[in-house]
């Protein structure tokens, strides 16, 4: 039984093409993974394609991935969403540049993220708006995820990263 699946490798070299982001422009809000995002647009189009992994951040509404894709439809999705921003802000090589120190820096730090929920939810959900209203639910999936199975994704992900393979359920994984 594998406990880690690498999202990339279902991703189709046709696709990878739109995965052009830079990584200084990293988004904080991004969860660990290989899918991530930079600078986007402010079009709000991120959750049309792939409403279970993107959201969009704060004032200026870039996207960033909330959720890692866990299927192959999801990474499907996810290309799509890089497809359709105009600034090529999304990049899928995050194995290559989250290291484990990063990775439990910002695990330490993502009591930034109830405060960032904390802000927008009150507004978005109320709003008459449809994206908003959206993006409310985007944003309770997000708080679920990280207060549940995030904490243990991630130390399987540390695993990932440390290891280049998935655990075995007689593995120990490293702490976050």
């Amino acid at each position: 039984m594998s406990l880690y699946w690498d999202p990339v490798t279902a991703l189709p070299p046709e696709q990878r093409i739109n995965f052009t982001g830079s990584w200084d422009d990293l988004l904080w809000l991004n969860v660990p993974g290989p899918f991530w995002t930079g600078e986007t647009d402010t079009c709000w189009t991120g959750r049309l394609q792939a409403p279970h992994n993107v959201l969009y951040g704060g004032e200026y509404f870039t996207e960033f991935v909330f959720r890692q894709p866990r299927t192959p439809t999801e990474v499907s999705a996810v290309a799509d969403a890089a497809w359709a921003d105009p600034f090529g802000g999304y990049g899928c090589d995050g194995d290559d540049r989250w290291t484990p120190s990063a990775v439990r820096a910002w695990w330490r730090e993502r009591h930034r993220i109830d405060h960032y929920i904390a802000e927008l939810l009150p507004h978005w959900a109320s709003s008459t708006d449809r994206y908003e209203r959206d993006a409310a639910a985007g944003l309770r999936d997000f708080a679920a995820h990280v207060a549940d199975p995030l904490g243990v994704q991630l130390r399987v992900y540390l695993f990932w990263l440390e290891e280049r393979r998935s655990p075995t359920p007689t593995d120990t994984l490293p702490d976050l």
